[in-house]
C-alpha cells in the first residue's frame, strides 16, 4: 500500500467515496429495498437487544469506542510514534482521526437521518443517525494502524495477525451499534466506507514514511562523482521480498545521488566474508550489509581498514550494533542513513581461543548463561516470534550453573572468580535498552567486562534492578573491569558466544579492541 502512486490509493478512496455517496442517496429517497435490509425483514422489534448477558458487553464496546475512546486510543499511538521518531506517522494519525470526525459530524447533519425506533433504551440517542460515527472512528483507526504495521512490522505473521484483529475489531463495533439498535446496517456501512477513504485520501495527500534525514541536517561536502558506486551485500533469508528490497533500495540510491548497487548474497558457507571482499575489490565507495549481528559482523571485519565505509540495515533479531548506533530499525530509514549518513569510525576486536580460529566481533563476547541462551534457541520458533524465542531460552538456561573463572586486563595478573556469566562488550546497550555495560562506547578503544554472579534464582531480580538503575557498587554479584585486552578461562568447557552466534564450548576467550578500525554510516 506504501508504495502504491498516489493516483492508485486517489482512485482507491474515490471509490469508498462513491460507494458512500450511493447509499447516502438512497437513504435520503427512501429506497425501498434498501429499507427491506435495514428492517431485517422482521419488523423493527426483530432488533432490541434486551438479554442482559449480551446488553453489558455491548454497552461496554459502546462506551470504550465512542469519541473520548477514540480519544484516548489515537493519542496512545501517536505518542508511541513520536516516542519511536515517527512523527510523521503520528501526524498522520492525528489529521485523518479528526478529519473522519468532522467530516462524519457534517454529513450527519445534512443527511438528518434519525435514530432506529427499535434502539435499546439504556443511553437512549437523540441525535442523527447516518452515518455511524462509531463505524467511521473505528475503521479509520485500523486502516491507520495496518498503515503503521505495513509500514513497521517485517514479520509476515505478525502483520497477518494485526490485520485479523483490526478486521475483528471493526466487525465488532459495527455490529454493536446494530444489536443496541442505535444504527441501521446501512449507517454502519456507510461509516465503514467513509473511515476507509479518509485513510485512502491521508495517503494520497500526506505520506506517514519519515523524510531523509539528510533534509533537516548540514549538507555534507562533495567527495566525489554523482555515479558513486554502491555494492549491497544481502542475506536473503532476512527479508521477506528480495525483489521489492532491491527495487527499493536501488529507487532510494538513485535518489541520493548513488549509481546502480552491485548486489551480493550471503550462504550458508559464506556469511558475507567473501561478498565483502568482492565488493572492496570492485571498488565499491560504499557497502550497504542487510542482514542480523552475524553477518554485519562479517562485513565489518572483512572491510576493516580499507576506509570503506559500512552502512547497516538491520534485518535480525537483536539488532545490538544499528540500536547502539542509533540507526533505525525501520528498513528505509537505515537505507537513508546508509546513503546519506556520515561515517565514524568504531572499534573492532579481535578473538581468539580454544578450538576455534582467529576471529572478530563487533557487540559482545560472552562465556557462560548468556551463550548458553544463544546456543538454547530453537530456530523454528525464533522464525515466528523472534526476539521472544531468546526469552524462553533464557527462562530455561536462567540457573546455568556458576563456573571458576580467570580474568586477566591489559596483561595483569589473573583475577578469580564464581561466574554464571562473562560478558566482555564493545557496546553498552543490550535490547530494551537495558543498560548491561553503562559506561562502554564503540569508539573508546577499550573493552568493558561484566561479571555476573547471582547465587540464587531470586538473586536475579535485585541483579536485575542494580544494572537498569546502573549502580557502580561492584562485589561478587556483579562486577566490572576495563581494559585494551582481555583474557577470560574457565575451569570447565563453557558455551561462548559471539555477537548472539555461538561458537561452542571451550576454556578461553582472548579479545583485543582494535581502535577505530572500521567505518560506519551512522545519521548525522
Amino acid at each position: 500500500m506504501l508504495d502504491r502512486s498516489r493516483l492508485v490509493t486517489l482512485s482507491w478512496a474515490l471509490a469508498c467515496f462513491a460507494a458512500f455517496a450511493v447509499i447516502a442517496v438512497l437513504v435520503t429517497h427512501d429506497w425501498g429495498p434498501l429499507g427491506t435490509i435495514d428492517d431485517r425483514g422482521n419488523g423493527l422489534e426483530g432488533w432490541a437487544v434486551n438479554e442482559h448477558w449480551i446488553r453489558q458487553p455491548l454497552k461496554l464496546i459502546e462506551l470504550a469506542f465512542a469519541t473520548v475512546g477514540m480519544i484516548i486510543l489515537t493519542t496512545l499511538l501517536a505518542g508511541a510514534m513520536l516516542l519511536k521518531g515517527h512523527r510523521r506517522a503520528a501526524i498522520f494519525a492525528v489529521a485523518i482521526m479528526i478529519s473522519t470526525s468532522l467530516l462524519t459530524t457534517l454529513i450527519k447533519v445534512q443527511i438528518g437521518r434519525g435514530r432506529p425506533p427499535w434502539q435499546n433504551k439504556t443511553g437512549l440517542l437523540s441525535s442523527q443517525s447516518f452515518p455511524s460515527g462509531h463505524a467511521s472512528a473505528i475503521t479509520a483507526f485500523a486502516g491507520i494502524v495496518i498503515v503503521l504495521v505495513i509500514m513497521l512490522v517485517r514479520r509476515s505473521s505478525t502483520r497477518r495477525a494485526a490485520y485479523v484483529a483490526c478486521a475483528v475489531l471493526v466487525v465488532v463495533v459495527a455490529a454493536d451499534r446494530v444489536l443496541l439498535g442505535r444504527h441501521y446496517p446501512s449507517d454502519v456501512t456507510a461509516g465503514a466506507l467513509l473511515g476507509a477513504g479518509m485513510v485512502l485520501l491521508g495517503l494520497t495527500v500526506y505520506s506517514p514514511l519519515p523524510r531523509s534525514h539528510s533534509q533537516s541536517a548540514e549538507p555534507l561536502p562533495a567527495v566525489g562523482p554523482s555515479n558513486r558506486r554502491l555494492a549491497v551485500v544481502l542475506n536473503p533469508i532476512k527479508v521477506e521480498d528480495v525483489g521489492q528490497f532491491r527495487a527499493i533500495v536501488a529507487a532510494m540510491a538513485t535518489e541520493a545521488g548513488w549509481g546502480d548497487p552491485s548486489w551480493h548474497y550471503t550462504t550458508i558457507e559464506d556469511p558475507g566474508t567473501g561478498m565483502a571482499e568482492a565488493a572492496s575489490v570492485a571498488g565499491a565507495d560504499l557497502v550497504m550489509v542487510c542482514g542480523g549481528d552475524g553477518t554485519v559482523r562479517e562485513v565489518c571485519a572483512e572491510l576493516a581498514g580499507t576506509g570503506i565505509p559500512v552502512g547497516i540495515i538491520p534485518a535480525g533479531t537483536g539488532n545490538l550494533l544499528a540500536r547502539n548506533l542509533d540507526i533505525p530499525l525501520y528498513i528505509r530509514a537505515a537505507i537513508d542513513v546508509a546513503l546519506t549518513g556520515q561515517d565514524r569510525a568504531i572499534d573492532l576486536v579481535a578473538v581468539g581461543g580454544d578450538g576455534i580460529e582467529d576471529t572478530h566481533f563487533m557487540v559482545m563476547a560472552g562465556m557462560g548463561f548468556d551463550a548458553a541462551i544463544m546456543e538454547g534457541v530453537n530456530e523454528d520458533l525464533k522464525k515466528r516470534v523472534g526476539w521472544v524465542a531468546y526469552v524462553v531460552s533464557g527462562l530455561k538456561s536462567l540457573m546455568f550453573p556458576a563456573v571458576r573463572v580467570e580474568v586477566s586486563v591489559d596483561g595483569g595478573d589473573f583475577t578469580r572468580h564464581r561466574a554464571r556469566t562473562v560478558v566482555v562488550g564493545n557496546v553498552g546497550f543490550l535490547q530494551a535498552g537495558m543498560p548491561l555495560l553503562p559506561d562502554a562506547s564503540i569508539d573508546d578503544g577499550l573493552l568493558d567486562v561484566v561479571i555476573l554472579h547471582p547465587q540464587r534464582f531470586l538473586s536475579w531480580v535485585p541483579l536485575a534492578v542494580r544494572v537498569l538503575a546502573k549502580r557502580k557498587r561492584i562485589d561478587d554479584t556483579i562486577n566490572r573491569m576495563t581494559g585494551h585486552t582481555v583474557v577470560v578461562r574457565s575451569s570447565t568447557d563453557t558455551p561462548r558466544q559471539l555477537d548472539g552466534d555461538s561458537i561452542g564450548i571451550g576454556r578461553e576467550l582472548r579479545m583485543e579492541c582494535l581502535h577505530g578500525r572500521v567505518l560506519v554510516r551512522v545519521p548525522r
